[in-house]
């Protein structure tokens, strides 16, 4: 069935016309004739809207008042009590713990089995781990240390060599792991930038916090070498700082180990492997998880920390998607 209208209006007449044909007629007729005039005209003036309902065949209307109503039948209509939805907002991301995190990885670790003092096989295990991160969604920033090339404070007081310049030795030792890591990861196709807290044009970008955010929101890695630009801080120190300035979420350190231990696992076999542990553990136990600076910095923060094995394979993806490994520590003593 279908909807079809049909509006009836007078003609429409001019004025002059009127007069000339019936010029005051109506003074001489009596005054019902002239009421029963007037109601005539006024009926058919206004005559009311006729609808009419009547069956064309399936033959489309091309009256303008029926075409929403065309529109409005042809959806289809959902079940009783379901609710249609747009596909693409039904559709759900996987959610994970950390959309933002920071990865310490320390020089000795770079060095893998030690026979040099950059592996290129872990560069390559760390990259393939990052990338399959990044393209869920996650964004990742680097700390790396140089351990594995120069200890400032190794060295410090041989021939002479001051701690201070020492330590910007140190921080020259980070920016070559950081272009090494850098070259690796864009072999794989992940953008990568260094950035160095204090200035090297040729070779990387100067740390700037903004640019830093901003890398990170386009799905870039940024890796922040040179530590924190500034004698007697460790590298440990420099990942909870950057860690606090970008806003990320946890600091994930990846060492030789597998997480915290409470004895030395290399001098007593039966120690023991704990899954979590407090800022204060920490502190009043004094382990040898980062400086007192850097855990002081993380509890201030309420940044947690993570500390697990990096030669392990899988380790770094499922501590930044995070998963349970390692060690964890945070305000409580609950993951």
């Amino acid at each position: 069935m279908a909807l079809s209208t049909s509006f009836s209006r007078p003609p429409i007449t001019s004025s002059n016309s009127i007069c000339s044909s019936q010029p005051l007629s109506f003074l001489n007729k009596p005054s019902t004739d002239i009421y029963h005039n007037y109601a005539v005209g006024f009926q058919t003036a206004y005559r009311p809207l006729l609808v009419s309902c009547c069956s064309n065949n399936g033959a489309p209307s091309l009256d303008p008042t029926n075409f929403r109503q065309q529109q409005v039948s042809s959806m289809p209509r959902p079940p009783l009590g379901v609710t249609m939805n747009d596909n693409s907002s039904s559709m759900q991301k996987p959610s994970y713990k950390w959309r933002r995190v920071l990865l310490k990885v320390s020089g000795e670790a770079l060095a893998g089995d030690q026979l040099q003092n950059i592996d290129p096989k872990v560069t390559m295990a760390i990259a393939r781990e990052v990338a399959s991160v990044t393209r869920l969604g996650i964004e990742v920033a680097i700390v790396v240390g140089g351990g594995n090339i120069f200890r400032g404070a190794s060295w410090a007081g041989s021939s002479g060599l001051e701690r201070s310049s020492a330590d910007y030795i140190g921080m020259l030792a980070t920016v070559m792991n950081a272009i090494f890591l850098q070259a690796t990861m864009e072999s794989i196709g992940i953008p990568t930038r260094v950035q160095t807290a204090f200035r090297m044009s040729e070779v990387a970008e100067p740390y700037i916090r903004r640019r830093a955010i901003r890398h990170l929101e386009k799905g870039r890695v940024v890796i922040f070498a040179a530590g924190t630009g500034n004698p007697f801080f460790t590298t440990d120190t420099a990942a909870a700082l950057r860690s606090a300035e970008i806003n990320a979420e946890v600091v994930l350190k990846a060492t030789n180990v597998d997480g915290v231990y409470d004895d030395d696992p290399k001098r007593n076999p039966n120690a023991r492997l704990l899954d979590t542990l407090t800022y204060q553990d920490v502190t009043s136990k004094e382990l040898s998880v980062m400086d007192m600076t850097a855990i002081t910095l993380c509890q201030e923060n309420n940044i947690p920390v993570v500390v697990f094995n990096l030669n392990k394979p899988g380790n770094i993806s499922k501590a930044i998607r995070g998963e349970s490994v390692g060690t964890f520590i945070g305000r409580s003593a609950q993951t």
